[in-house]
C-alpha cells in the first residue's frame, strides 16, 4: 500500500504541475480518477484480464492501442512531433527527405483549438479522403509559456496562412486564393475588354476592381466543382504544416532589394546554403559523375530531371544530361565550383524575375517582384496602424482572416465592425517567413504574414534523412543524422 501512495502522489504531483504550466484547471476532474487508479479501486479498468478466449484477446490489443494513441497524442500536442521535409524550399540547408524532430515547448505549445481528433493525422484520414478531426469543440487560441519566443533567422515550423480555404480536389501546394485571381483575371477580362489601364485609376477604384476579379474567379471555381472539388475551409492548426526561415520579426520593416532581405533599412545576414536561380548552359551531352554530384548537393530536381526523365540517373549515380540548358537554384559555392569548370559548363547567368501578380497582395497592384518588395511593415501585437487607401490591401487578410473583424471599403472609407476609421491596433504579433532556396519557395512574398497563432514549433534536429533520388542504403545521408538545426545557418 506505501507503494501504491508513494505512485499516486508522485503521479499526482506531475499532473498538478502540468495543469499549472497549461493554466487549465478543469483537468482537476481527473484527479478522482487518478485516486481510484492507484488506491481505492472502485473501478475495474482492466475488467477484461477477468474474460476467456477471445474477448481477453481482442481487449489487450485494444487497450494497447488506446493508451498508445492517447500518448502519442498527448506528446504530439505539448512537447514534440516529427516534421519531414516534403519539397525543395530550404535547401542546401535542409534537404526534401530530412525527418526534423519538432520542439512545441521552444515556443510553447497551443491548447488544441480542435482538440476532437485522430492522432498522427493532420487533417485527412489516410483512406477515404475523410477529415480526421471533428470543428466541435472549437477552442479559441491560447499558447502555454515556453523557452522563447521566434528569433531572426529561426528555422519555424507553421500552418499554411492561406490553408484555411481549400479546393478538394486540389493538392495542397495549390493556393485556393491564386486560383481565384488567375481565373477572376480572365473572366473579368471578357466582360470587360474596354477597361483603362489599372494604374490610370485611383485607389479606391483598383480595389473595387480587384475585388470583382476576386469574386468573378471564386464563382469559376465553385461552378466547376466536379474538377477543382468543392470549397472547404480548415481551423488553424488542422491547416498543412510548412518549415521556413523567419527573415522578419513583429514591427520590423522589411524590404527586399536585388533579392537581398533588408530590415528597418540594413541587411539581414544571408544564410550560408542561400539559393538563387542561374541560368546554365551545359556542355552538350555532359556527365556528372556521382562524387561531384553528392559534395555540391545537385539533384535531379536541381536540373528539372522529372521522375520519366530519371532514366538519365545511371547505376553508378552519375548524370548525362540529355537537355544541356538548365534553369538551376545554386549556392555561391556551387556557382563557383561550375563557373571554375568550362570542361562542364559554357555560361551561368542570373535569373531575374518580373512576375508580379501572383505576390502578395494580390490585390495590391504594388509592382512588386520576388527579388524586389515592399517596403511592407510587419504588424506587432498592441501596435496601431494608419489605414490607407494604399496599405489597405497589405493588411486586409490579418485584420479580416486572422483577427476576426468585418472590413469594408464605403466610398473611399475604410470600415471595422460596421464604424468608419483610419485606424487599427493588432491583436497578435506577425512574420515573415522566407526558404532559403530564395527562387523555389511559396513563402511570404506570396501569402503574406505568418500570425502568432499558426507558429507550431522549433525544428531541433534531424533524426533521419533519405535522400529521394536514390535508393535502399545509398539514399541514407548519414552525415545529416541527428544533426542540430540550429548550426544551419
Amino acid at each position: 500500500m506505501k507503494k501504491q501512495w508513494a505512485k499516486f502522489i508522485v503521479v499526482l504531483i506531475l499532473y498538478l504541475l502540468f495543469l499549472y504550466w497549461v493554466k487549465s484547471w478543469l483537468g482537476l476532474i481527473v484527479v478522482p480518477f487518478i485516486y481510484d487508479a492507484y488506491i481505492s479501486k472502485k473501478i475495474n479498468w482492466q475488467w477484461w484480464k477477468d474474460s476467456e478466449g477471445p474477448i481477453r484477446f481482442v481487449m489487450s490489443w485494444v487497450d494497447a492501442i488506446v493508451f498508445a494513441l492517447v500518448a502519442v497524442y498527448f506528446i504530439n500536442q505539448f512537447f514534440f512531433q516529427n516534421y519531414v521535409i516534403p519539397s525543395s524550399s530550404l535547401e542546401k540547408s535542409l534537404l526534401t527527405g530530412d525527418y526534423l524532430f519538432v520542439s512545441k515547448v521552444s515556443y510553447g505549445p497551443r491548447i488544441p483549438q480542435t482538440p476532437l481528433t485522430v492522432p498522427l493525422t493532420q487533417h485527412t484520414l489516410p483512406l477515404g479522403n475523410i477529415k480526421s478531426y471533428i470543428e466541435w469543440p472549437h477552442w479559441d487560441y491560447r499558447r502555454v509559456k515556453g523557452l522563447g519566443k521566434v528569433e531572426l533567422n529561426d528555422i519555424v515550423v507553421f500552418n499554411y496562412p492561406a490553408g484555411d480555404t481549400i479546393c478538394a480536389n486540389m493538392p495542397y501546394q495549390t493556393e485556393y486564393y491564386h486560383l481565384c485571381y488567375y481565373y477572376g483575371y480572365q473572366a473579368f477580362a471578357q466582360l470587360h475588354p474596354d477597361v483603362q489601364v489599372i494604374d490610370t485609376l485611383p485607389k479606391a477604384e483598383q480595389l473595387r476592381i480587384f475585388g470583382e476579379v476576386y469574386a468573378l474567379g471564386k464563382e469559376y471555381l465553385k461552378s466547376n466543382a466536379l474538377e477543382y472539388g468543392l470549397i472547404d475551409t480548415r481551423p488553424t492548426d488542422r491547416r498543412e504544416n510548412y518549415v521556413k526561415r523567419c527573415v522578419g520579426l513583429p514591427g520590423d520593416t522589411l524590404e527586399v532589394k536585388d533579392h537581398i532581405v533588408y530590415l528597418n533599412g540594413k541587411p539581414n545576414k544571408e544564410p550560408d546554403n542561400v539559393q538563387y536561380q542561374y541560368e546554365v548552359q551545359f556542355v552538350d551531352r555532359v556527365v556528372l559523375d556521382d562524387a561531384m554530384l553528392k559534395e555540391h548537393g545537385i539533384t535531379c530536381e536541381d536540373l528539372n530531371l522529372t521522375p520519366p526523365d530519371r532514366a538519365a540517373l545511371k547505376s553508378d549515380g552519375s548524370i548525362q544530361l540529355i537537355n544541356s540548358h538548365v534553369m538551376m537554384p545554386m549556392t555561391k559555392s556551387t556557382y563557383d565550383f561550375l563557373k571554375s569548370r568550362p570542361d562542364l559548363v559554357e555560361s551561368i547567368e542570373p535569373v531575374k524575375s518580373t512576375d508580379m501578380w501572383d505576390l502578395y497582395p494580390q490585390n495590391g497592384n504594388t509592382h512588386w517582384t520576388r527579388d524586389n518588395y515592399g517596403p511592407i511593415w510587419i504588424p506587432k501585437k498592441g501596435a496601431t496602424l494608419k489605414l490607407t487607401l494604399d496599405n489597405y490591401a497589405i493588411y486586409e487578410r490579418p485584420i479580416r482572416a486572422y483577427e476576426g473583424n468585418t472590413l469594408e471599403l464605403r466610398d473611399s472609407l475604410i470600415y471595422i465592425n460596421g464604424e468608419q476609421t483610419d485606424e487599427y491596433t493588432f491583436k497578435m504579433d506577425y512574420y515573415w517567413m522566407q526558404g532559403d532556396n530564395r527562387h523555389n519557395s511559396a513563402d511570404s512574398r506570396y501569402w503574406g504574414f505568418v500570425p502568432e497563432d499558426h507558429i507550431v514549433g522549433k525544428p531541433i534536429f534531424i533524426w533521419w534523412s533519405s535522400d529521394p533520388d536514390r535508393s535502399f542504403i545509398s539514399g541514407i545521408r548519414w552525415n545529416r543524422l541527428f544533426r542540430v538545426v540550429d548550426n544551419i545557418k
